[in-house]
């Protein structure tokens, strides 16, 4: 998919010599944001785009510009679309938008039928996920699965959420269930979605 000066397409093998520069983006974003974020290795982001789960966005020039992946939780039930991060050099362009659409397109057609969920304090991201069609919904509508819930550890909320019980933190909860919920967007043109 191009959008303005920028390519966004599936993340391969070759992509993954950013893994780390992409982590240490996302670690630098929540810290200047003071908000959570629940924290990966290069390694485990570098596997995701081994494995065509991932989407990434370059700049013309060859710079990268943007990134996401996608998680599985509950067995495949559920999925995620984590790690949202545009280089601050090109926000303000359409790529948080673009790469979401891409990761939400990929993870319909990888894991069809499952649901599609994400927690989020960004405003941002929550308009962008209710213009694809996820729509607010209580903790409870989400993966119990223990794992998912270990990965907010690293969060600076951590002790909300687990004086919660999971049920409850400051990130906003918001799901897409394609059983009855339908994309509010154009599928974009690309052959690996």
């Amino acid at each position: 998919m191009i959008v303005n000066d920028f390519t966004v397409r599936v993340a391969t093998e070759d992509d993954t010599v950013f893994a780390q520069g992409i982590c240490d983006e996302m670690a630098e974003s929540a810290k200047a944001r003071g908000t959570g974020i629940a924290r990966r290795s290069a390694e485990y982001v570098a596997s995701k785009m081994r494995e065509e789960k991932a989407v990434i966005a370059f700049h013309k020039d060859g710079t990268w510009a943007g990134f996401s992946y996608i998680e599985t939780w509950g067995h495949g039930l559920y999925v995620a679309n984590s790690g949202l991060i545009v280089n601050p050099i090109f926000r303000k362009n359409g790529l948080a938008k673009a790469i979401k659409t891409m990761t939400f397109f990929l993870s319909l057609k990888k894991y069809p039928g499952a649901k599609l969920f994400g927690i989020t304090t960004g405003l941002a991201v929550m308009k962008i996920n209710n213009e694809l069609g996820y729509r607010p919904v209580p903790y409870s509508e989400l993966t119990d699965d223990e794992q998912f819930w270990k990965g907010c550890a690293s969060c600076v909320n951590y002790p909300i959420l687990q004086s919660k019980g999971n049920k409850n933190c400051l990130c906003t909860a918001m799901l897409f269930d394609p059983a009855i919920d339908k994309p509010r967007v154009e599928k974009p043109d690309d052959p690996h979605l």
